[in-house]
């Protein structure tokens, strides 16, 4: 019997691999196309359309200096084409990844009946389980929800919207807004409680000020109706403009109901090793809630097949490094570790570098503001706006995550030129 694993995003395709990698026998079962939301409907395709943004972006700036002039025709039709070309290309990449350590991979949809997996007519038993099937969009109960657009529907656009409605005031939100209203969209962003509630106020400002000036947030609003063209909101007001949810996500996990405990906002019950209520059946990725990315996702899923090829390894979610892909890259970690101590705050503008040297004339190289504990000598939470803000918060945090003392950052060295954005931060816990 094998180890099978239901769901090939990234936490069932790494898991699988993890598994094929250790040498024991794995069947990755997929329903649609292997890499799940991140490549097919998420993120990659978020990646992919932000790029064009911040080029789209940075030809404005150049004609405003005068140095370049240039008109931009843009064609979605054929920017939907390359980013369909290119997820087939990686599709390919990821299966013979897979299939490299022994791997099969089956595309049908499973069922669980009991210690059997049936999938296109056949049982398949199993010496351990595991469940990665994910989460999809949710959706509004409101009146003409069925016209909302969703992630799922970003590359079935025929154009760039002249008005596009965005409801919900999350990161996703966030990053739908940067790209459409970059592409010339008039954007509005609907917002029931308070648009990123969860990101530092003074990085938001600036934000706001700086990278999401064409867009129109309405906070504390919340709409009654869509329409094909249109929402209404509450207060009887009419915007017109396609209507595009955002508004959080809802876990595949109706395959495993009645089978292994589910948490009541219907999300798979986990230990620390992925493991269900079932001994032989573990579970990773967003379908077991939590944090809902792809790295987190990728942890999870090796954490799980580790177990499954009883290599005991538990999971840890201590400062776990997120970021919001806009023209220029926001980043963000929080030591959740470091508690009830006095903190020392210091905020500085982002120093320029590559893909930012044109941003300092009109003072647009970014915000970086970072809390240490200066008794205990570590660094409790950062916050960065620029483009190598991906990068530099990543190191920082695996830095919290190692519990590594202030002292040892001085020991680090950057490759110039960047932003240099650690060897400022590191210069300026010291003054």
């Amino acid at each position: 019997m094998a180890n099978i694993i239901i769901g090939s995003g990234p936490a069932g395709r790494l898991g699988s691999y993890e598994l094929g990698k250790l040498g024991k026998e794995a069947i990755l079962i997929e329903k649609n196309y292997i890499a799940g939301t991140c490549l097919n409907e998420g993120c990659m395709v978020i990646c992919a359309l932000s790029d064009i943004s911040k080029f789209i972006d940075s030809n404005r700036r150049f004609n405003e200096y005068g140095f370049i002039k240039s008109q931009i025709e843009i064609s979605y039709e054929k920017i939907v084409e390359k980013i369909i070309e290119t997820q087939e290309f990686v599709r390919n990449i990821n299966q013979m990844e897979n299939e490299s350590v022994g791997n099969q991979i089956i595309y049908g949809e499973a069922e669980i009946d009991g210690d059997n997996i049936k999938v296109n007519g056949e049982s398949l038993e199993y010496d351990n389980l595991l469940i990665a099937t994910g989460a999809r969009p949710h959706i509004p109960d409101v009146k003409g929800n069925e016209y909302g657009l969703t992630n799922k529907d970003i590359l079935k656009i025929d154009d760039i919207p002249d008005k596009i409605n965005i409801i919900g005031g999350g990161i996703i939100a966030c990053e739908i807004a940067n790209i459409f209203s970059t592409l010339g969209s008039e954007v509005n962003v609907i917002v029931r409680s308070e648009f990123l509630k969860e990101i530092d106020s003074d990085i938001k400002k600036y934000m706001l000020n700086h990278i999401l000036n064409n867009v129109n947030i309405l906070e504390h609003t919340d709409i009654s109706e869509c329409g094909k063209n249109k929402v209404v909101l509450t207060n009887g007001e009419e915007l017109e403009g396609i209507p595009f949810f955002a508004t959080g996500r809802v876990p595949n996990s109706e395959i495993a109901e009645g089978f292994v405990d589910i948490n009541p906002d219907k999300t798979i019950k986990v230990n620390e090793y992925m493991q269900t209520s079932r001994d032989n059946v573990y579970a990773a990725g967003d379908v077991t809630g939590g944090w809902q990315l792809t790295p987190v996702a990728r942890m999870e899923g090796i954490c799980a097949a580790r177990n499954m090829a009883n290599y005991p390894n538990k999971i840890s979610y201590n400062s776990i490094p997120q970021s919001i892909s806009l023209n220029t890259e926001v980043s963000f970690v929080e030591n959740e570790k470091i508690k009830d101590v006095k903190t020392k705050t210091i905020t500085m503008p982002s120093i320029a570098g590559p893909y930012s040297f044109w941003k300092i004339l009109p003072g647009d190289t970014g915000l970086t503001k970072i809390e240490f504990d200066s008794e205990n000598n570590r660094i409790k939470k950062i916050n960065a706006i620029s483009p190598s803000s991906v990068s530099d918060v990543a190191y920082l945090s695996y830095l919290m995550r190692i519990d590594s003392p202030l002292d040892k950052y001085s020991e680090f060295i950057e490759i110039h030129p960047s932003n240099d954005t650690n060897y400022k931060i590191i210069k300026s816990l010291w003054l």
